[in-house]
């Protein structure tokens, strides 16, 4: 127990899953170190053990990286769902790593999705203490105007559930629905739906444009892009990142199933 690292922190590190769902995995008994199956996760291992996931070896870890992805509204953020829809991980281009999401969009919202294959960026990302503001263009059905916004800005509670203050320009009114940008730290369970329907608001498009300061600019829908290691370092603070690494390849441009469909930086539609 004195030498090495918790198996579930391991398996995180290699991109396997988090560490939570690593545990699960061990609980399930997926898991096994030295060709025998185990079931607790108080386990030290060290880079001489052979660790294993459901019977395929799991390779040492690569360097942390990080990926922008532009995420194509109607897939799932999750690495399997149970009424068989299909997943931003079925819709990666080829030849990518073993990655998780930092956060999640939901089924219906588009735009930047940050992955990673490290899991201590992961947590370290999704920590509400980390705050990093995250930009949203947001289109509404309805016409509203400042004073209607403005408990946005103070922070409203909804259903027991209180919402921090958010960050919201009313952008312009486009026949029946208005467009606005959201800037929000906290980033709860669909907060901004289910903010603008206490308002009487009905979201029926939001687009993730940037995540701290990684942004979605032209990134093409489905394209992944992946973040060079000083630029990592510089924004995550951890100038290891950039020791002895040469910086990444091009992006990954060309998701599944032919070429992108809307290129450039995604705009409101017209009408």
């Amino acid at each position: 127990m004195s030498d090495g690292d918790r198996i579930a922190k391991v398996l995180s590190r290699a991109g396997v899953a988090s560490r939570r769902e690593a545990e699960r995995m061990i609980a399930e008994g997926r898991v096994s170190v030295n060709g025998a199956r185990i079931d607790s996760p108080a386990l030290n291992v060290t880079p001489a053990d052979r660790i294993a996931v459901d019977g395929k070896p799991v390779e040492a870890p690569d360097r942390p990286r990080l990926w922008l992805y532009h995420k194509p509204a109607g897939l799932v953020t999750s690495a399997a769902d149970e009424k068989g829809r299909r997943t931003v991980f079925d819709a990666l281009p080829e030849g990518m790593p073993r990655v998780m999401t930092i956060g999640r969009l939901d089924l219906t919202s588009e735009g930047l999705l940050l992955l990673t294959n490290d899991g201590g960026i992961k947590r370290q990302l999704e920590l509400p203490s980390t705050g990093w503001l995250r930009k949203y263009r947001v289109r509404v059905k309805g016409a509203p105007d400042e004073a209607q916004l403005e408990p946005l800005r103070k922070g409203i509670e909804v259903e027991g559930v209180r919402y921090l203050p958010m960050q919201v320009t009313l952008d312009r009114q486009q026949g029946a629905n208005a467009w606005l940008t959201i800037g929000l730290r906290e980033g709860k369970n669909r907060e901004i739906r289910r903010a603008m329907q206490a308002l009487g608001l009905e979201v029926n498009r939001l687009i993730r444009v940037s995540f701290g300061p990684f942004r979605l600019g032209t990134l093409a829908e489905g394209a992944v892009e992946e973040v060079r290691p000083r630029v990592m370092a510089d924004q995550l603070g951890m100038p290891e990142l950039v020791e002895g690494h040469a910086d990444p390849s091009k992006s990954l441009r060309k998701p599944k199933g032919g070429p992108p469909r809307r290129p450039g930086r995604p705009r409101p539609p017209r009408g």
